[in-house]
């Protein structure tokens, strides 16, 4: 990993663990703190599964997916050229290992910002989730714009 790319995963991981923190600390258990009423809340709460509960209690598990997805990133990231697929893969590390962190220092996810769109409570995240989900949209986007170029590029061959 080139160095300001490692720089970057290590403040976004950075940032994720300061705002674990600063909940744990300021927010009580289950409290909601309205930042934009019916719309952006803050709250403490803990997951002890993976995205929407999910092998909840797996603690272990998790903990070895997380591993080996770690590894492969890490790899596929290797092999990068383009500028967007490397912050994708920045973007999905630096959350992998945010949550990881959880799981292996106090065996659960610390989770607290809430967000509500047309009356839909989304399940609590943190920014690691976040990363996480703007990497793979970020991914996504790169993957698809590189076939339509190459698409474009082989037809002009023709």
């Amino acid at each position: 990993m080139k160095k300001k790319d490692l720089i970057l995963t290590i403040i976004l991981i950075l940032t994720d663990r300061i705002t674990k923190v600063l909940a744990t600390k300021f927010i009580n258990y289950l409290e909601v703190i309205d930042i934009i009423k019916n719309k952006f809340y803050l709250t403490y709460v803990t997951n002890t599964g993976s995205a929407f509960s999910l092998f909840e209690g797996k603690r272990w598990l998790l903990i070895i997916i997380s591993l080996i997805v770690l590894y492969f990133l890490i790899s596929y990231y290797k092999k990068l050229d383009e500028k967007a697929s490397k912050i994708s893969i920045i973007l999905i590390i630096s959350g992998l290992i945010g949550n990881l962190i959880d799981r292996v220092v106090f065996g659960k996810v610390i989770d607290f910002i809430g967000i509500v769109i047309f009356k839909y409570y989304f399940p609590i995240f943190n920014l690691a989730d976040t990363y996480v989900v703007f990497g793979v949209i970020i991914l996504i986007i790169s993957m698809i714009g590189s076939d339509n170029s190459e698409r474009i590029n082989s037809r002009r061959r023709h």
